[in-house]
C-alpha cells in the first residue's frame, strides 16, 4: 500500500467528521446568534430603560428640585434625550469597528460600556448633596449609555441577519427586538416594588437598586456572547478583501453608494417616537398629571411588552412570507391611529380602556414595525457597510424618539384636551416612517450576496 493511499485513509474519517459537523454548526449558529442577540439586547436595554423609568418617576425630584414641577419634568426628560445625542457619534465609531474588524468585538464592548455607565448612575449624589454637579454627572453617564446603545442593536441585528437561514432572516433577526422588549419588561418589573416604597425611601435609596442590579445582568450577557462565532458573510467579505483594496472607511463608502438607503432608514426610524412616548411620556403624564397610580401604569407597560414578546416574532415570520414593507407600513399607520384613543383614555383616567388601547398600541401594532425593521433596514446594505448603515441611520432617526418625551411635555396643554398636540406629533412621525418604508425596495426574497447591490 502506498504512502498516499494510507494518507487518504487516515484523512477520510476526519474529513467525514468535518463534513458532518459543518451542517450541524450551520444549524446551530442561527439559533445561537439569535439567543445571544436576545439576551444581549435584554441586558443592554434593561440598563437603558431603567433610566427612562427613573427619569419619569424620580429624577425630576432629586436632580432638579429647585425647578417648578413642570420644568423639572422637562429637564429630567431632557437627560433621557441626551443619550440619543451621542448615539450618532457612537454609530459612526462602532459601525466602523464592526464593519472592519468584526461584529463580535462591538457587541462585547457595548455591553461593558453600558454596564459600567448604568451601575455608576446608582452611585451618583443628588442635587441636594452636591448641587449642579449632580445633573452634570448624570448627563455624562447618559451620553455614555447612548454611545453603547448605538452599536448594540445594529451589531446584534447584523450578527443575527448574517447567521440566519435565507428564507427566515426576519424571524431570526427579530429576536434582537424581542430582547429589547424583555429588557423593558425586566426594568419595569424591578421598578414595580421599588415604586411602592414610601416617597422618602424611594427618593433617598430605593431608586438606586435597579441601577446596581445591572452588574448582574451585564455579566450574564457577556457570558452568553463569549463563544459566539463571527458571521459567515463577514468572514467571506474579509477573505475576498485580501489581496484587493480593502474598505478603509466604511462610512465614506456608505455616503458614496448608499445615500438613499441611509435616508430611508433615518426617516423610517422615527417610528421609535411611539415607543418612547408610550414607555416614558405617558407614564409621567398619567402618574404626575392625571394622578393614576404608578403601579397601574407600570403594569400596563409590563403587559404590553409581554404581548410584544409573542407579536414581534409573529409579524417577522409573516414578513418572511409576504414581504417586509406591507408589515412595517401596517404597523406605522396603525400606531398613528391608536395613539389617539390611548392618550384620550389616560386623560379620562379610564383604566380598562388604558389597558385595552395600551396593549393594542404597544403590544400589537407597534410590534409589526418593531419586529420587521431589523431585517428591512439591514437588507438595504451590503456586508461591507451593513453595521454602519443600520447604526448611523437608526441612531439619527432615533434621536427624535429620544427627545419625544421632552417635546411632548413642552407641547402638552392644560385641560382635558391638552394631550391632542402630543397625539398629532406622534401620528405625524409614524406616518412619515410608513411613507419612508414604502419607498424602499422589497428584499425578503433577495439572496444575501445580492443585498445592497
Amino acid at each position: 500500500m502506498s504512502t498516499s493511499t494510507v494518507s487518504k485513509q487516515i484523512r477520510t474519517p476526519g474529513a467525514t467528521s468535518a463534513a458532518i459537523a459543518a451542517p450541524q454548526a450551520a444549524t446551530r449558529s442561527p439559533r445561537k446568534a439569535a439567543l445571544a442577540s436576545w439576551i444581549g439586547s435584554a441586558v443592554e436595554y434593561y440598563d437603558f430603560f431603567i433610566y427612562g423609568t427613573a427619569a419619569a418617576l424620580v429624577f425630576g425630584k432629586i436632580f432638579f428640585p429647585s425647578f417648578d414641577p413642570v420644568t423639572a419634568t422637562i429637564a429630567a426628560f431632557a437627560t433621557f434625550g441626551v443619550g440619543y445625542v451621542t448615539r450618532p457619534i457612537g454609530a459612526v465609531v462602532l459601525g466602523h469597528i464592526g464593519d472592519r474588524y468584526g461584529r463580535k468585538k462591538v457587541l462585547t464592548f457595548t455591553l461593558l460600556l453600558m454596564g459600567v455607565s448604568t451601575f455608576t448612575v446608582g452611585l451618583l449624589p443628588t442635587y441636594g448633596q452636591v448641587g449642579i454637579a449632580a445633573p452634570i454627572m448624570l448627563v455624562i453617564l447618559r451620553m455614555l449609555q447612548g454611545v453603547s446603545a448605538a452599536g448594540e442593536q445594529a451589531g446584534a441585528n447584523s450578527m443575527t441577519l448574517e447567521h440566519a437561514p435565507p428564507h427566515r432572516r426576519a424571524f431570526f433577526t427579530s429576536f434582537t427586538l424581542s430582547g429589547t422588549q424583555a429588557g423593558l419588561i425586566l426594568a419595569t418589573l424591578v421598578f414595580l416594588p421599588i415604586s411602592a416604597l414610601p416617597e422618602d425611601q424611594l427618593l433617598s435609596w430605593g431608586w438606586r437598586i435597579p441601577f446596581f442590579l445591572s452588574a448582574i445582568v451585564v455579566w450574564v450577557g457577556i457570558w452568553v456572547r463569549r463563544t459566539l462565532p463571527e458571521t459567515p458573510a463577514f468572514e467571506q467579505e474579509k477573505s475576498q478583501a485580501q489581496g484587493e483594496k480593502e474598505t478603509k472607511l466604511p462610512f465614506m463608502v456608505l455616503l458614496r453608494e448608499h445615500k438613499k438607503s441611509l435616508a430611508r432608514v433615518i426617516f423610517a426610524a422615527q417610528i421609535s417616537v411611539v415607543s418612547t412616548i408610550f414607555s416614558v411620556f405617558t407614564l409621567s403624564y398619567a402618574v404626575n398629571t392625571i394622578h393614576i397610580p404608578r403601579a397601574t401604569m407600570l403594569t400596563v407597560l409590563v403587559l404590553a411588552n409581554v404581548v410584544a414578546l409573542a407579536a414581534i416574532p409573529a409579524f417577522a415570520a409573516l414578513s418572511d412570507r409576504i414581504g417586509r414593507k406591507p408589515v412595517f407600513i401596517f404597523g406605522g399607520l396603525a400606531c398613528a391611529f391608536l395613539i389617539w384613543p390611548y392618550l384620550w383614555s389616560i386623560s379620562q383616567a379610564n383604566i380598562p380602556l388604558i389597558f385595552v388601547f395600551g396593549l393594542l398600541l404597544s403590544g400589537v401594532v407597534y410590534s409589526a414595525a418593531n419586529g420587521v425593521w431589523p431585517s428591512l433596514y439591514g437588507e438595504m446594505f451590503d456586508t461591507r457597510v451593513r453595521l454602519s448603515g443600520m447604526a448611523i441611520g437608526t441612531q439619527i432617526g432615533f434621536a427624535l424618539g429620544g427627545f419625544a418625551p421632552s417635546i411632548s411635555a413642552a407641547i402638552l396643554k392644560p385641560g382635558a384636551d391638552g394631550w391632542i398636540p402630543v397625539a398629532i406629533f406622534v401620528s405625524a412621525t409614524a406616518i412619515i416612517s410608513a411613507i419612508s418604508a414604502a419607498t424602499a425596495r422589497e428584499t425578503y426574497r433577495t439572496p444575501m450576496h445580492e443585498l445592497g447591490k
